[in-house]
């Protein structure tokens, strides 16, 4: 049975979602590559201390790609995007986008960080060379939750690269990289 007050109440919550989007999107667009330095450097350091095995991989990675923030919103149709930092050692060696885009059953608003460890000389490469890369497609990409990534040691990590997603804030039904399309940007 049609609702007049229940459709009232769904379109101003999605133009607060979609206000809510544009706005973190917009100063996630504005940062300078200072900005991005620090805000990565601080992603990093929370997800070191957060997860002592992500540190330990981060150790023996050839590179680290990290997005200190990345926005997803969707009510059907949903996407995300977020602005990040290729690091190799302790020099800045790029600066990358991620964006994906999703449908089907999902609704809600939610911000994350993820971090990407290129472990080879491989998935480097393919990252230099493919002026973008898809996650899903090309380098094998393993996600790791905490509980997984405590059973990884030097001699067991044998993929091309692992990626660890941390400090969710917002409600979103799911998450997930797969389908994520990573593309160099100038800063």
């Amino acid at each position: 049975m049609f609702n007049p007050r229940n459709t009232m109440k769904n379109v101003l919550l999605m133009a607060a979602a979609t206000v809510s989007l544009a706005s973190i999107a917009g100063q996630a667009l504005a940062a300078t590559a200072e900005e991005l330095n620090r805000d990565a450097a601080q992603a990093l350091q929370l997800l070191y201390q957060t997860n002592p095995a992500a540190a330990t991989i981060g150790k023996t990675a050839r590179a680290t790609l990290v997005f200190p923030s990345i926005v997803k919103a969707g009510l059907g149709l949903g996407g995300s995007y977020g602005e990040g930092v290729l690091m190799k050692g302790e020099q800045v060696a790029g600066y990358y986008n991620s964006v994906s885009a999703s449908w089907g059953w999902q609704a809600g608003v939610q911000s994350y960080s993820y971090v990407v460890f290129l472990m080879n000389d491989n998935a480097l490469s393919y990252l230099d060379k493919s002026e973008g890369w898809e996650i899903g497609v090309g380098p094998t990409v393993v996600v790791l939750d905490e509980g997984a990534a405590k059973n990884l040691s030097s001699t067991t990590l044998k993929d091309d690269a692992y990626a660890f997603i941390f400090d969710q804030q917002g409600l979103m039904a799911s998450l997930s990289i797969e389908g994520t399309k990573i593309t160099p940007i100038q800063r």
